[in-house]
Protein backbone atom coordinates (compact mmCIF):
# COMPACT_ATOMS: atom_id res chain seq x y z
CA UNK A 1 0.00 0.00 0.00
CA UNK A 2 2.79 2.40 0.93
CA UNK A 3 4.48 1.68 -2.40
CA UNK A 4 1.31 2.56 -4.30
CA UNK A 5 0.94 5.78 -2.33
CA UNK A 6 4.55 6.71 -3.03
CA UNK A 7 4.13 5.97 -6.71
CA UNK A 8 0.98 8.08 -6.76
CA UNK A 9 2.80 10.98 -5.15
CA UNK A 10 5.65 10.67 -7.62
CA UNK A 11 3.21 10.65 -10.54
CA UNK A 12 1.39 13.67 -9.12
CA UNK A 13 4.64 15.57 -8.74
CA UNK A 14 5.71 14.62 -12.27
CA UNK A 15 2.35 15.73 -13.70
CA UNK A 16 2.58 19.00 -11.74
CA UNK A 17 6.05 19.65 -13.15
CA UNK A 18 4.87 18.80 -16.67
CA UNK A 19 1.84 21.06 -16.33
CA UNK A 20 4.07 23.91 -15.20
CA UNK A 21 6.27 23.37 -18.23
CA UNK A 22 3.32 23.24 -20.62
CA UNK A 23 1.73 26.33 -19.06
CA UNK A 24 4.94 28.35 -19.44
CA UNK A 25 5.34 27.10 -22.99
CA UNK A 26 1.78 27.99 -23.96
CA UNK A 27 2.15 31.50 -22.55
CA UNK A 28 4.76 32.27 -25.21
CA UNK A 29 3.80 29.83 -27.97
CA UNK A 30 0.12 30.79 -28.31
CA UNK A 31 0.87 34.49 -29.10
CA UNK A 32 3.55 33.40 -31.60
CA UNK A 33 1.07 31.04 -33.28
CA UNK A 34 -1.50 33.85 -33.43
CA UNK A 35 1.03 36.14 -35.13
CA UNK A 36 1.85 33.40 -37.63
CA UNK A 37 -1.80 32.80 -38.39
CA UNK A 38 -2.44 36.51 -38.93
CA UNK A 39 0.45 36.67 -41.41
CA UNK A 40 -0.62 33.61 -43.32
CA UNK A 41 -4.24 34.75 -43.57
CA UNK A 42 -3.04 37.80 -45.51
CA UNK A 43 -2.07 35.40 -48.27
CA UNK A 44 -5.74 35.02 -49.14
CA UNK A 45 -5.80 38.60 -50.46
CA UNK A 46 -2.31 38.81 -51.92
CA UNK A 47 -1.71 39.95 -55.48
CA UNK A 48 -1.82 37.11 -58.01
CA UNK A 49 1.38 35.85 -59.68
CA UNK A 50 2.71 37.89 -62.59
CA UNK A 51 1.87 36.57 -66.04
CA UNK A 52 3.97 37.04 -69.19
CA UNK A 53 3.01 40.15 -71.15
CA UNK A 54 3.59 41.38 -74.71
CA UNK A 55 5.42 44.66 -75.34
CA UNK A 56 3.61 47.77 -76.51
CA UNK A 57 4.98 50.85 -78.24
CA UNK A 58 4.92 52.71 -74.93
CA UNK A 59 7.53 50.28 -73.59
CA UNK A 60 10.12 50.97 -76.31
CA UNK A 61 13.64 51.25 -74.84
CA UNK A 62 12.33 51.72 -71.31
CA UNK A 63 14.66 49.31 -69.51
CA UNK A 64 18.39 48.86 -68.98
CA UNK A 65 19.36 45.43 -67.64
CA UNK A 66 22.38 44.94 -65.36
CA UNK A 67 23.84 41.49 -64.61
CA UNK A 68 26.70 41.15 -62.07
CA UNK A 69 29.04 38.22 -62.73
CA UNK A 70 32.03 36.51 -61.17
CA UNK A 71 32.97 33.10 -62.56
CA UNK A 72 29.46 32.26 -63.73
CA UNK A 73 30.40 30.22 -66.82
CA UNK A 74 28.64 27.11 -65.56
CA UNK A 75 25.25 28.77 -65.25
CA UNK A 76 25.06 32.05 -67.13
CA UNK A 77 24.08 30.67 -70.56
CA UNK A 78 20.36 30.15 -69.73
CA UNK A 79 20.27 33.68 -68.32
CA UNK A 80 21.78 35.17 -71.49
CA UNK A 81 19.38 33.20 -73.64
CA UNK A 82 16.42 34.37 -71.58
CA UNK A 83 17.53 37.98 -71.79
CA UNK A 84 18.01 37.96 -75.53
CA UNK A 85 14.39 36.79 -75.87
CA UNK A 86 13.17 40.03 -74.28
CA UNK A 87 11.93 42.34 -77.04
CA UNK A 88 12.28 46.05 -77.78
CA UNK A 89 11.35 47.15 -74.27
CA UNK A 90 14.97 46.39 -73.32
CA UNK A 91 17.39 49.06 -74.50
CA UNK A 92 20.63 47.43 -73.33
CA UNK A 93 21.93 44.52 -71.27
CA UNK A 94 25.13 45.30 -69.39
CA UNK A 95 27.12 42.42 -67.94
CA UNK A 96 29.34 43.77 -65.16
CA UNK A 97 32.12 41.24 -64.72
CA UNK A 98 34.38 41.29 -61.68
CA UNK A 99 37.36 39.90 -63.62
CA UNK A 100 36.23 36.30 -63.90
CA UNK A 101 38.94 33.71 -64.39
CA UNK A 102 36.68 31.25 -66.21
CA UNK A 103 34.92 31.59 -69.59
CA UNK A 104 32.21 33.98 -68.43
CA UNK A 105 33.49 36.89 -70.59
CA UNK A 106 33.75 34.62 -73.64
CA UNK A 107 30.14 33.51 -73.27
CA UNK A 108 28.98 37.12 -73.04
CA UNK A 109 31.00 38.10 -76.12
CA UNK A 110 29.51 35.17 -78.03
CA UNK A 111 26.01 36.30 -77.08
CA UNK A 112 26.85 39.82 -78.20
CA UNK A 113 27.44 38.59 -81.75
CA UNK A 114 23.77 37.68 -82.14
CA UNK A 115 22.35 40.42 -79.91
CA UNK A 116 24.21 43.77 -79.92
CA UNK A 117 22.25 44.93 -76.88
CA UNK A 118 24.71 42.94 -74.76
CA UNK A 119 27.64 44.92 -73.39
CA UNK A 120 30.50 43.59 -71.28
CA UNK A 121 32.28 45.85 -68.80
CA UNK A 122 34.54 45.29 -65.81
CA UNK A 123 33.88 46.97 -62.50
CA UNK A 124 36.64 48.82 -60.71
CA UNK A 125 38.59 47.05 -57.93
CA UNK A 126 36.33 46.38 -54.95
CA UNK A 127 36.59 49.08 -52.24
CA UNK A 128 37.16 47.77 -48.72
CA UNK A 129 33.75 48.94 -47.47
CA UNK A 130 31.72 47.35 -50.29
CA UNK A 131 30.40 43.83 -50.86
CA UNK A 132 31.01 42.56 -54.39
CA UNK A 133 27.45 42.19 -55.64
CA UNK A 134 26.13 45.70 -54.83
CA UNK A 135 29.42 47.13 -56.12
CA UNK A 136 28.99 45.46 -59.50
CA UNK A 137 25.33 46.51 -59.68
CA UNK A 138 26.24 50.08 -58.76
CA UNK A 139 28.84 50.21 -61.53
CA UNK A 140 26.31 48.84 -63.99
CA UNK A 141 23.75 51.42 -62.92
CA UNK A 142 26.27 54.26 -63.38
CA UNK A 143 27.19 52.95 -66.84
CA UNK A 144 23.59 52.51 -68.02
CA UNK A 145 21.85 54.78 -70.52
CA UNK A 146 20.18 57.82 -68.95
CA UNK A 147 17.42 57.42 -71.54
CA UNK A 148 16.15 54.27 -69.82
CA UNK A 149 13.37 54.91 -67.34
CA UNK A 150 13.90 51.64 -65.48
CA UNK A 151 16.87 49.60 -64.20
CA UNK A 152 16.51 45.83 -63.95
CA UNK A 153 19.12 43.96 -61.91
CA UNK A 154 19.21 40.27 -62.80
CA UNK A 155 21.39 37.54 -61.29
CA UNK A 156 23.38 35.26 -63.56
CA UNK A 157 21.74 32.11 -62.16
CA UNK A 158 18.25 33.15 -63.25
CA UNK A 159 16.31 32.05 -66.33
CA UNK A 160 14.06 34.91 -67.50
CA UNK A 161 10.83 34.06 -69.31
CA UNK A 162 10.41 35.90 -72.66
CA UNK A 163 7.65 38.06 -71.14
CA UNK A 164 9.43 38.91 -67.89
CA UNK A 165 10.35 42.55 -68.52
CA UNK A 166 7.01 43.38 -70.10
CA UNK A 167 5.17 41.90 -67.15
CA UNK A 168 7.19 44.11 -64.80
CA UNK A 169 6.51 47.22 -66.87
CA UNK A 170 2.82 46.47 -67.14
CA UNK A 171 2.44 45.88 -63.40
CA UNK A 172 4.48 48.96 -62.45
CA UNK A 173 2.51 51.23 -64.78
CA UNK A 174 -0.86 49.81 -63.79
CA UNK A 175 -0.30 49.86 -60.02
CA UNK A 176 2.06 52.84 -59.81
CA UNK A 177 4.95 50.91 -58.28
CA UNK A 178 8.38 52.52 -58.06
CA UNK A 179 10.20 49.27 -57.32
CA UNK A 180 9.33 45.60 -57.80
CA UNK A 181 11.24 42.48 -56.82
CA UNK A 182 10.09 38.95 -57.58
CA UNK A 183 10.12 35.56 -55.94
CA UNK A 184 11.17 33.03 -58.62
CA UNK A 185 10.43 29.39 -59.34
CA UNK A 186 13.27 27.41 -57.82
CA UNK A 187 14.82 24.56 -59.81
CA UNK A 188 15.70 21.67 -57.51
CA UNK A 189 17.60 18.59 -58.65
CA UNK A 190 19.24 16.64 -55.83
CA UNK A 191 17.76 14.81 -52.80
CA UNK A 192 19.45 16.88 -50.07
CA UNK A 193 18.34 20.23 -51.43
CA UNK A 194 14.80 18.93 -52.02
CA UNK A 195 14.65 18.23 -48.29
CA UNK A 196 16.41 21.37 -46.98
CA UNK A 197 15.66 24.23 -49.37
CA UNK A 198 11.87 24.40 -48.79
CA UNK A 199 12.47 24.51 -45.03
CA UNK A 200 14.85 27.45 -45.45
CA UNK A 201 12.35 29.19 -47.72
CA UNK A 202 9.65 28.66 -45.11
CA UNK A 203 11.65 30.70 -42.60
CA UNK A 204 11.02 33.69 -44.88
CA UNK A 205 7.33 32.90 -45.36
CA UNK A 206 6.82 32.60 -41.60
CA UNK A 207 8.53 35.93 -40.92
CA UNK A 208 7.27 38.04 -43.82
CA UNK A 209 4.31 36.25 -45.38
CA UNK A 210 3.89 35.16 -48.97
CA UNK A 211 5.00 37.11 -52.03
CA UNK A 212 2.30 39.47 -53.19
CA UNK A 213 1.09 40.60 -49.79
CA UNK A 214 0.24 44.26 -49.27
CA UNK A 215 0.66 46.70 -46.43
CA UNK A 216 4.08 45.78 -45.02
CA UNK A 217 5.87 48.52 -43.10
CA UNK A 218 9.24 49.64 -44.53
CA UNK A 219 11.23 47.80 -41.87
CA UNK A 220 9.40 44.54 -42.65
CA UNK A 221 9.39 44.73 -46.44
CA UNK A 222 10.76 41.60 -48.12
CA UNK A 223 12.72 41.62 -51.39
CA UNK A 224 14.69 39.41 -53.75
CA UNK A 225 17.60 40.90 -55.65
CA UNK A 226 17.63 38.13 -58.24
CA UNK A 227 15.10 40.33 -60.05
CA UNK A 228 15.27 43.97 -58.92
CA UNK A 229 13.21 46.40 -61.03
CA UNK A 230 13.47 50.07 -60.05
CA UNK A 231 12.83 53.50 -61.52
CA UNK A 232 16.09 55.13 -62.55
CA UNK A 233 15.04 58.44 -60.98
CA UNK A 234 14.52 56.70 -57.65
CA UNK A 235 17.92 54.99 -57.74
CA UNK A 236 19.51 58.34 -58.57
CA UNK A 237 17.70 59.91 -55.63
CA UNK A 238 19.08 57.40 -53.12
CA UNK A 239 22.60 57.32 -54.59
CA UNK A 240 22.34 54.03 -56.40
CA UNK A 241 23.40 51.06 -54.30
CA UNK A 242 25.54 53.03 -51.85
CA UNK A 243 23.14 52.67 -48.90
CA UNK A 244 23.53 48.87 -49.15
CA UNK A 245 27.22 48.81 -50.03
CA UNK A 246 28.36 46.77 -47.03
CA UNK A 247 25.33 44.50 -46.80
CA UNK A 248 25.36 40.77 -47.49
CA UNK A 249 21.61 41.01 -48.05
CA UNK A 250 21.90 44.16 -50.16
CA UNK A 251 18.56 43.58 -51.88
CA UNK A 252 16.51 43.73 -48.67
CA UNK A 253 18.65 46.53 -47.23
CA UNK A 254 18.24 48.72 -50.30
CA UNK A 255 14.52 48.05 -50.71
CA UNK A 256 13.83 48.88 -47.07
CA UNK A 257 15.85 52.09 -47.36
CA UNK A 258 13.88 53.02 -50.47
CA UNK A 259 10.54 52.12 -48.88
CA UNK A 260 11.40 54.40 -45.97
CA UNK A 261 11.48 57.36 -48.39
CA UNK A 262 7.78 56.78 -49.18
CA UNK A 263 8.29 55.01 -52.51
CA UNK A 264 5.74 52.37 -53.47
CA UNK A 265 7.50 48.99 -53.45
CA UNK A 266 6.27 45.45 -54.01
CA UNK A 267 7.53 41.90 -53.58
CA UNK A 268 5.50 39.80 -56.01
CA UNK A 269 5.17 36.20 -57.09
CA UNK A 270 7.20 35.77 -60.27
CA UNK A 271 7.09 31.97 -60.56
CA UNK A 272 5.51 32.20 -64.02
CA UNK A 273 8.11 34.59 -65.45
CA UNK A 274 11.39 33.74 -63.70
CA UNK A 275 13.23 30.56 -62.75
CA UNK A 276 16.46 30.19 -60.81
CA UNK A 277 18.99 27.46 -60.14
CA UNK A 278 20.69 28.90 -57.08
CA UNK A 279 22.91 26.21 -55.60
CA UNK A 280 24.15 22.72 -56.39
CA UNK A 281 23.12 20.31 -53.68
CA UNK A 282 22.39 20.39 -49.98
CA UNK A 283 25.82 21.47 -48.76
CA UNK A 284 26.02 24.52 -51.01
CA UNK A 285 22.43 25.45 -50.14
CA UNK A 286 23.24 25.22 -46.42
CA UNK A 287 26.46 27.23 -46.66
CA UNK A 288 25.65 29.85 -49.30
CA UNK A 289 21.96 30.65 -48.89
CA UNK A 290 22.01 30.21 -45.15
CA UNK A 291 24.55 33.02 -44.78
CA UNK A 292 22.09 35.77 -45.58
CA UNK A 293 18.68 34.46 -44.51
CA UNK A 294 18.89 36.05 -41.06
CA UNK A 295 18.81 39.48 -42.84
CA UNK A 296 20.85 40.99 -40.00
CA UNK A 297 22.38 43.59 -42.34
CA UNK A 298 18.89 44.91 -43.09
CA UNK A 299 17.43 44.67 -39.57
CA UNK A 300 17.96 45.85 -36.03
CA UNK A 301 19.34 43.32 -33.52
CA UNK A 302 15.92 43.29 -31.84
CA UNK A 303 14.28 42.31 -35.14
CA UNK A 304 16.83 39.57 -35.81
CA UNK A 305 16.56 37.95 -32.39
CA UNK A 306 12.82 38.49 -32.18
CA UNK A 307 12.39 36.72 -35.51
CA UNK A 308 14.68 33.91 -34.36
CA UNK A 309 12.64 33.40 -31.18
CA UNK A 310 9.46 33.44 -33.26
CA UNK A 311 10.81 30.84 -35.70
CA UNK A 312 11.92 28.65 -32.82
CA UNK A 313 8.43 28.64 -31.31
CA UNK A 314 6.39 28.08 -34.47
CA UNK A 315 8.73 26.27 -36.86
CA UNK A 316 11.59 24.53 -35.06
CA UNK A 317 9.86 23.22 -31.91
CA UNK A 318 6.38 22.02 -32.98
CA UNK A 319 7.54 18.63 -34.31
CA UNK A 320 9.71 17.64 -31.30
CA UNK A 321 7.12 19.11 -28.94
CA UNK A 322 4.34 17.11 -30.61
CA UNK A 323 6.30 13.88 -30.13
CA UNK A 324 7.13 14.75 -26.52
CA UNK A 325 3.60 15.85 -25.63
CA UNK A 326 2.03 12.80 -27.24
CA UNK A 327 4.28 10.65 -25.06
CA UNK A 328 3.25 12.59 -21.95
CA UNK A 329 -0.46 12.23 -22.73
CA UNK A 330 -0.12 8.54 -23.53
CA UNK A 331 1.58 8.04 -20.15
CA UNK A 332 -1.57 9.24 -18.42
CA UNK A 333 -1.23 13.02 -18.11
CA UNK A 334 -4.47 14.24 -19.67
CA UNK A 335 -4.57 17.56 -17.85
CA UNK A 336 -5.70 20.64 -19.73
CA UNK A 337 -2.23 22.20 -20.31
CA UNK A 338 -0.91 18.95 -21.78
CA UNK A 339 -3.92 18.53 -24.06
CA UNK A 340 -3.77 22.17 -25.25
CA UNK A 341 -0.05 21.82 -26.00
CA UNK A 342 -0.73 18.63 -27.92
CA UNK A 343 -3.47 20.28 -29.96
CA UNK A 344 -1.53 23.49 -30.62
CA UNK A 345 1.60 21.78 -31.86
CA UNK A 346 -0.45 19.32 -33.87
CA UNK A 347 -2.19 22.28 -35.52
CA UNK A 348 1.17 23.95 -36.26
CA UNK A 349 2.44 20.77 -37.92
CA UNK A 350 -0.77 20.46 -39.96
CA UNK A 351 -0.39 24.10 -41.01
CA UNK A 352 3.21 23.47 -42.03
CA UNK A 353 2.21 20.47 -44.16
CA UNK A 354 -0.46 22.58 -45.82
CA UNK A 355 2.08 25.30 -46.58
CA UNK A 356 4.31 22.72 -48.21
CA UNK A 357 1.51 22.10 -50.68
CA UNK A 358 0.95 25.84 -51.06
CA UNK A 359 4.56 26.52 -52.10
CA UNK A 360 4.68 23.61 -54.53
CA UNK A 361 4.07 25.96 -57.47
CA UNK A 362 7.27 27.79 -56.52
CA UNK A 363 9.36 24.78 -57.49
CA UNK A 364 10.43 23.11 -60.71
CA UNK A 365 11.12 19.47 -59.82
CA UNK A 366 10.92 18.15 -63.37
CA UNK A 367 14.57 17.05 -63.40
CA UNK A 368 14.80 16.18 -59.71
CA UNK A 369 16.13 12.95 -58.27
CA UNK A 370 13.97 11.86 -55.35
CA UNK A 371 11.36 14.57 -55.90
CA UNK A 372 9.22 13.01 -53.15
CA UNK A 373 11.71 14.27 -50.55
CA UNK A 374 10.16 17.71 -51.00
CA UNK A 375 7.24 16.47 -48.89
CA UNK A 376 9.60 15.59 -46.04
CA UNK A 377 10.98 19.12 -45.79
CA UNK A 378 8.99 19.87 -42.58
CA UNK A 379 11.39 17.44 -40.86
CA UNK A 380 14.20 19.83 -41.83
CA UNK A 381 12.58 22.79 -40.05
CA UNK A 382 14.64 22.50 -36.83
CA UNK A 383 17.84 22.41 -38.91
CA UNK A 384 16.69 25.41 -40.99
CA UNK A 385 16.02 27.52 -37.90
CA UNK A 386 19.37 26.43 -36.44
CA UNK A 387 21.00 27.67 -39.66
CA UNK A 388 19.37 31.07 -39.15
CA UNK A 389 20.78 31.10 -35.61
CA UNK A 390 24.29 30.33 -36.87
CA UNK A 391 24.06 33.04 -39.51
CA UNK A 392 22.78 35.55 -36.96
CA UNK A 393 25.92 35.15 -34.88
CA UNK A 394 28.49 35.29 -37.69
CA UNK A 395 29.60 37.71 -40.36
CA UNK A 396 30.38 36.04 -43.70
CA UNK A 397 34.09 35.82 -44.50
CA UNK A 398 33.58 34.68 -48.08
CA UNK A 399 30.84 35.12 -50.66
CA UNK A 400 30.60 33.85 -54.22
CA UNK A 401 34.35 33.43 -54.58
CA UNK A 402 35.37 36.60 -52.74
CA UNK A 403 37.10 36.69 -49.38
CA UNK A 404 36.23 39.48 -46.92
CA UNK A 405 38.10 40.67 -43.87
CA UNK A 406 36.95 39.73 -40.39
Amino acid sequence: MINFICLGLIDSQAFAFQDGFFFALLVIQIPAAAILLSRLLKGAVRRPPLQPQVATVDFFGAVSVVVPTLNEADRISPCLEGLTRQTYEVREMTIVDSRSTDKTPDLVKAAQVSDPRFRLINDDPLPSDWVGRPWALHNGFLASSPQSEWILGIDADTIPHPGLVCSLLEMANREGFDLITLSPRFILKYPGELWLQPALLMTLVYRFGAAGEVGSSPERVMANGQCFFCRRSLLEKVGGYTSAKGSFCDDVTLVRNIAATGAKVAFLDGANVLKVRMYEGMRETWEEWGRSLDLKDASTPAQVWGDLAFLTLVQALPLPLLVFTAGVVSSGNTTLPALIALGLNGALIAMRLGLNAAILQSYDRSSAKGAWLFWLSPFADPAAVFRIFLSSTRKPKSWRGRVYGS
